[in-house]
């Protein structure tokens, strides 16, 4: 089984990720590093990306969502603990981080309609939908664990 994730900025992609290939002991892949180097075949794994759910069709699609405020807030955290995420430079504030999560947004479903004719963040393309900004970790791992108990073969 495959499971990819993906969702809004801020909405925990990249956390549930690990915890959830952690909880399975399964690899862990993140598609902006796969688009940086190649992926050896795996049969097994978790991967993390807006677009992975059209890449890897065959995969147990998950879409995470989370309140604008929250995310930016979740991001503007890590940037804190010198988080190495791929930002915008020069963000000042929560609010600065929410504006150039607008504009991601935006600029990302210009890009992928017209270059792959999909919506990263339609959850229609989804098999399972979780808004996140009420919820720890621990509590999306859970979540989406008892989900992919139910898809797993006897």
């Amino acid at each position: 089984m495959i499971i990819s994730i993906s969702g809004l900025p801020g909405a925990g992609k990249s956390a549930l990720a690990k915890a959830v290939a952690d909880k399975l002991k399964w690899p862990c892949y993140s598609m902006g590093n796969l688009r940086r180097a190649t992926a050896k075949e795996q049969g097994d794994f978790v991967i993390e990306g807006r677009t992975s759910w059209h890449f890897i069709p065959q995969s147990y699609k998950i879409f995470l969502t989370v309140d604008p405020q929250v995310g930016a807030q979740r991001i503007w955290y890590d940037l804190q603990q010198n988080n190495e995420r791929n930002e915008d430079r020069d963000l000042q504030s929560v609010a600065d981080v929410q504006a150039s999560n607008q504009e991601r947004i935006a600029s990302d479903t210009r890009r992928y309609a017209k270059y792959f004719k999909i919506d990263a963040y339609d959850p229609a393309n989804y098999d399972f939908v979780l808004e996140t900004s009420n919820l720890s970790i621990e509590e999306m791992v859970e979540k989406v664990y008892r989900q992919i108990v139910l898809q797993l073969p006897a």
